[in-house]
């Protein structure tokens, strides 16, 4: 294990971050009163761990002012992490987006997450686009048992993405997208095993869809897209040998997004949004008595591990959908220039806990947006609570407009 020297306050901290993402795919369980044995484990927490999970952190302050929802909102040029079909259905020619966003603000200062964007269309019916995400956990002193300085470190990880999305009628879009990962936690230190630690390399893939059309409902007229996101398709990941491999968040995302306008000037949506990681849930060995005595490694192919992850919860379907977490969202905007957004997230406690209300606006004036968002949780701490995020989209498209 490595160790930070105690008496450093900044480094204890940064140590817990550290620790807490490294060990992923190796949470043991406890029972309030101490080992959980097979019976007291149904109805406890089973939580679903992965390699990489800054995969899943939602880049955007539009999507996170809405409980962290998008695979069914109208196209920009974040919705390459949401849904990349979404693009094909773009009314712009091009754009770019940048974000940032301090990660555990209150507790370190120099852990930050980086997202930028872009996309262009090729023509009325296919756009293609780009991302690079950047999670660096800032400056750590690495130490022995004994203390002894091993040097300094910066951890990072990073994901390239390529897009491409195409109208396959007027109303249905198909989209693809490859990625890929480097996961560079503790490169050159040696970990408990006494196998040297090495950057996590990894190729992934997302497939998704997207449904647009009309309707009326008591008179009035409403717009409505259901969309579907499988993303992060890819081989397992290893920071150490072939023997001790996890799964990156292959996640599935499914959700609608209903928008209609009420006059003139004022505009309002509302959507829902279901994700489930298509990860096998934790299973454990157990001993004479029926206590847990061990924590049973999937080692099967991919697709094993996703249809597997289907049905394979202890507690079985009533925990399974459990795995299920869902946001909703609420977006306002007065004569598209002006946005109000808010949403809620739900994760059950036994999965993780994590449940927050979010927060934010937007403003639109000529080329330019810029959407902030705002966190308050719930039940848990949350690395983001406390913090107002911010994203600007640039619209080249209208850039060029306006220079005409």
């Amino acid at each position: 294990m490595i160790h930070l020297p105690l008496n450093q306050k900044k480094l204890k901290l940064k140590s817990f971050l550290f620790t807490a993402i490294f060990s992923i795919g190796t949470l043991s369980v406890f029972a309030q009163g101490g080992l959980q044995s097979k019976e007291s484990l149904l109805g406890q927490r089973n939580v679903i761990t992965t390699a990489a999970p800054f995969l899943l952190i939602s880049p955007d302050s539009r999507g996170a002012a809405m409980g962290d929802l998008g695979v069914a909102t109208s196209a920009d040029a974040n919705s390459i992490h949401w849904n990349a079909s979404k693009l094909a259905f773009i009314e712009g020619d091009a754009g770019i987006s940048l974000s940032a966003a301090p990660w555990l603000r209150q507790l370190v200062p120099d852990v930050w997450f980086y997202y930028m964007s872009g996309y262009k269309k090729i023509d009325k019916q296919s756009t293609v686009a780009m991302s690079l995400r950047y999670f660096t956990l800032g400056d750590i002193q690495f130490t022995d048992n004994n203390a002894n300085s091993n040097g300094n470190y910066e951890p990072k990880e990073f994901a390239l993405d390529g897009a491409y999305a195409r109208k396959l009628s007027d109303n249905l879009s198909l989209g693809i997208a490859l990625r890929f990962i480097f996961s560079d936690l503790a490169r050159g230190q040696v970990g408990t095993s006494g196998a040297e630690i090495k950057a996590g390399i990894a190729g992934a893939g997302d497939v998704s869809a997207t449904y647009k059309n009309d309707m009326k409902i008591g008179g009035r007229d409403f717009d409505y897209s259901i969309g579907g996101n499988i993303s992060n398709i890819g081989n397992k990941i290893t920071y150490t040998t072939e023997a001790n491999r996890d799964f990156i968040p292959v996640n599935l995302r499914l959700g609608t997004f209903w928008n209609t306008q009420i006059d003139e000037y004022n505009e309002i949506g509302f959507g829902v949004d279901f994700n489930k990681l298509l990860v096998p849930t934790p299973q454990y060995t157990y001993d004479s008595l029926g206590n847990i005595d061990g924590r049973v490694i999937d080692d099967g192919p991919l697709i094993q591990g996703m249809l597997s992850s289907l049905g394979d919860a202890p507690g079985g379907f009533r925990e399974e959908l459990k795995e299920f977490t869902y946001s909703i969202g609420l977006e306002y905007w007065y004569a598209k220039q002006f946005a109000l957004r808010a949403g809620y997230f739900h994760e059950a406690e036994t999965k993780g806990a994590r449940q927050y209300a979010t927060f934010g606006a937007g403003l639109k004036y000529k080329v330019f947006q810029i959407d902030a968002a705002y966190l308050q949780p719930f039940t848990r701490r949350h690395p983001l609570q406390n913090t107002i995020r911010f994203s600007l989209l640039f619209d080249i498209d209208a850039f060029k407009q306006q220079k005409k």
